[in-house]
Order: structure tokens, then sequence, then C-alpha cells
């Protein structure tokens, strides 16, 4: 993993694939890690890929004092900055796509088209973000082996993910981040940004999966209300579709990115 360490003091993690730009830089959601999205990297084979680990999570610094939206956008500018020809194509998930449409919207200078997965202006109420924390809190660790975390945890294609990413301790198996944290993220998601959301202009792309977080009703308004959004919907799918309806979200992906890539080489 590369490092950089941001104004704040705190350090960023990320993995590099090199190829051909535009590069894809990629942002995991609430309590994930840039390691669910390997297979995405790998099913871009031949393009420059960036996965960060967003603040708290990963192998990112654990329990950051920041943890508000202006700081998880101006961590994705500086490692774009760093590691990227702009503008890139900007992908993300659930939070991650939250962050992602919020750095559209900051500097679209550097962003060529937006993805978001599973994602939209922000909301949710104080008790759902409570007992988001809750849940995290509740975890029985250290986990002692990773057939014990499972057995804790669940069986379905996200858990995987949570326990694949366990840290090795001397006391056992930990998670990469904090509850704490966590809950503090997603208060702040919960903070509707429309404004941010409207005022986009490139391109973005925005799926859906049929068995996700979102009534269709919050689709379709968050779709009518940006302005250059496209729509797909993921079938068989869940708020976890990068994982589990893999591809689908791969095709649609490589799809936006060669249309990106093609339009930049027509104005050239």
């Amino acid at each position: 993993m590369n490092q950089t360490v941001v104004n704040d003091g705190v350090t960023i993690a990320y993995k590099v694939f090199d190829g051909v730009e535009p590069a894809v830089v990629v942002l995991h959601g609430l309590a994930g890690s840039s390691r669910e999205f390997i297979d995405t990297a790998d099913g871009l084979a031949g393009r420059r890929v960036i996965l960060i680990d967003q603040r708290g999570h990963g192998q990112s610094t654990t329990r950051p004092a920041d943890t508000s939206r202006e700081a998880y956008v101006s961590d994705v500018v500086v490692v774009v900055g760093k590691e990227a020809s702009v503008p890139v194509v900007l992908v993300g998930r659930s939070m991650g796509a939250h962050t992602a449409m919020l750095v559209a919207a900051a500097r679209p200078d550097l962003v060529r088209q937006l993805v978001m997965l599973e994602g939209n202006q922000g909301g949710g109420t104080a008790d759902e973000h409570m007992a988001l924390g809750d849940f995290f809190r509740s975890w029985a660790v250290p986990f002692a082996g990773r057939a014990e975390a499972l057995a804790a945890l669940g069986e379905g294609p996200l858990e995987h993910a949570w326990v694949e990413d366990l840290e090795e301790r001397a006391d056992g198996l930990h998670p990469r981040f904090d509850a704490d944290v966590m809950q503090a993220t997603i208060e702040a998601v919960g903070e509707p940004r429309w404004a941010e959301w409207e005022s986009i202009e490139v391109p973005a792309l925005v799926l859906y999966a049929d068995g996700g977080m979102f009534s269709e009703e919050q689709k379709a308004e968050f779709v009518s209300r940006g302005r250059a959004v496209r729509r797909v919907d993921l079938t068989g799918a869940s708020h976890d579709a990068h994982l589990d309806a893999f591809d689908q979200w791969i095709s649609a992906l490589r799809g936006a990115v060669a249309e990106s890539a093609q339009a930049s080489r027509a104005f050239r």
C-alpha cells in the first residue's frame, strides 16, 4: 500500500494498479476498505486504478479527529493530485459515493465522470446512525480466528469482506475501524447535500440494486434532480452489489470508463 500524510496529520493509504489514463479512483463504503474493490481493479486490467482507504478505514489512520465530509473530500483531492493525471473517473459506493459526489461538486476540474453505486445525497435519522454505531460496538472483539468471526458476523458477501480485512494483533483479530468513528462519519453523511448534487455538471452514472437500501421514490427523486445522469438498475443484487452482483457491476463500470476514455480522445 502507498501512503500519504494529509494536512491534519492523518495518513491515507491507497493502492495503485498501473495502466493507461484516464485513471479510475474508487472509494469504498462505511466500515469497508479498498480490499473490497481489488476484483474491480482486476476487472479493469490495463487501466490505471487507484483504490483509496478513506480516513478511519482500512490501513489509513483509524481514529482521525476530523470526520467531516470536507475532510474526506480533501483526502481524495490530495491522492488524486498525487497519483493521477486529471480529470479522473471517480467511483464510489454508499458512503464512498457520497464522498465522490461532494468531490465532483467541489472540484469539477478533477472529475471527468462520476459513478455512484448505491449512493444518494445523504440522510437518515439520529436513531439509525446510533443503531449502526451500536452494531459495530456489539462485535465481541478480538476474534480468535476468521472462522469464529464469520460465525459471529454471518456468511454474506459483506461479512466475508469484513472478516478478510480483520487485522491480526497479538490478542486476536480486530476490525480496521473504530465504531465511534463510524457513527460520527455516518452522522456527517446524514446531512442532505442536495445543493451539491444539483450543481454537478459532469456526466454521472448512478447504479441501484433492486434489493438495495433505497426506495423507488428515493431513486427517482435523486436521478431527476441531477443534471446529466444515467441510471442503471442491477438485478438480484443488494446494497453490496459490487460483491454479490459483480458481473453486472463490472460490466456497467467498464462501459462508463470506455465512454469516458473515448470522449477524452475525441476532444484532443
